[in-house]
C-alpha cells in the first residue's frame, strides 16, 4: 500500500518501518496509526521478511499522541472519548508488535514520550541513542499510561520504579534506561541506525520459526503458571523440531560448520 506518514521498505530479510512526521516529532495521528498497523501486517505476511526494524525520522523517535487531533475546534464543547484513539490506534500497534512471530528491533533516535515510549518498550530489542530519552508524559496532562505502559514497565523495572516513572513523568536517559533493564543497548547517535540495522540483519539469518515460537512463549509466560508454561514449551519444542532449521542446526553442529538457516 501507499504510505503517507510511514516509510516502509524490505531488504536483506528486514522490514524497516520509519515513523515519518518529523515536524511534530513523529507524534501519532489516526492515519499514521493505521499505517503502522498495515506495515506490521505486511511484514508479518511476507515470507522473505524475517525481522522488523522500527525507528523514527528526524530528531525524535515518537512524542506520543498528536494533541492537536484531540482538541475540538471549540474547547468548551464535548471533547469526545479518548478511549477510541487508544482502541483504534495504540492497542492494535502494540498487539501487532507482540503478536508478529518475528523479532522486532526498535532504534530510539531521540525522545520517546507517552505512547511513543511504550511502543518502543513493547519491541523485542531496544537500541537507543546516547541522546535518547524516555518519558511517561501522561500524568502531565491528566491521563494514564496506555499502549501497554502499565503492563510492560512494572515487569521491566519493578513496581517502585514504574510507579515513579508513570506518576512523576520524569525524563529517563538512555543510560539510565539501560541500567534499569528497560532497553538492550545504548549507541553513539551517529552509529545507532547502522548498529540496529546490522543487528536486525543478523536476526534475519537466524531460525525464524524458532525465534517466533520463543517470542510466543515469552508472551504467555507473563500470565501462566509453571505447569502451564512447561506444557506450552513441550508443544512448541515439537513444532520447532519439525522445522528445516532444526535439522540444519544439528547437522551443522555435528559437521563443525556454520548453519545456513532458511527461516523454515
Amino acid at each position: 500500500m501507499a504510505y503517507q506518514f510511514v516509510k516502509f521498505q524490505m531488504a536483506e530479510g528486514v522490514a524497516e518501518i520509519v515513523l515519518n512526521r518529523p515536524d511534530v516529532l513523529n507524534s501519532f495521528n489516526r492515519t499514521m496509526g493505521k499505517e503502522v498497523q498495515a506495515a506490521l501486517r505486511e511484514a508479518a505476511g511476507e515470507p522473505n521478511v524475517r525481522a522488523v526494524l522500527l525507528t523514527g525520522a528526524g530528531r525524535a523517535f515518537c512524542a506520543g499522541q498528536d494533541l492537536q487531533e484531540v482538541v475540538p475546534e471549540d474547547p468548551n464543547q464535548d471533547w469526545g472519548d479518548i478511549s477510541e484513539i487508544v482502541r483504534e490506534t495504540y492497542n492494535p500497534v502494540v498487539l501487532g508488535i507482540r503478536e508478529i512471530e518475528k523479532p522486532v528491533v526498535c532504534a530510539v533516535n531521540g525522545v520517546a514520550a507517552g505512547a511513543g515510549a511504550n511502543i518502543a518498550l513493547a519491541c523485542d530489542f531496544v537500541f537507543a541513542s546516547e541522546k535518547a530519552s524516555f518519558i511517561q508524559a501522561f500524568a502531565k496532562i491528566g491521563l494514564i499510561p496506555d499502549s501497554g505502559g502499565t503492563f510492560f514497565l512494572p515487569r521491566l523495572v519493578g513496581l517502585a520504579r514504574a510507579t515513579a516513572m508513570t506518576m512523576l513523568g520524569e525524563k529517563i536517559s538512555a543510560q539510565q534506561a539501560l541500567d534499569w533493564g528497560m532497553i538492550y543497548r545504548v549507541c553513539p547517535p551517529d552509529s545507532l541506525l547502522e548498529e540496529a540495522r546490522n543487528f536486525a540483519r543478523r536476526l534475519a539469518t537466524m531460525p525464524t520459526r524458532g525465534l517466533g515460537l520463543t517470542k510466543c512463549l515469552l508472551n504467555k509466560s507473563l500470565f501462566n503458571s509453571l505447569e502451564e508454561q512447561l506444557k506450552l514449551e513441550e508443544r512448541a519444542q515439537g513444532l520447532a523440531g519439525k522445522t528445516h532449521d532444526y535439522r540444519e542446526g544439528v547437522l551443522a553442529f555435528l559437521e563443525k560448520r556454520e548453519p545456513r538457516f532458511k527461516g523454515e
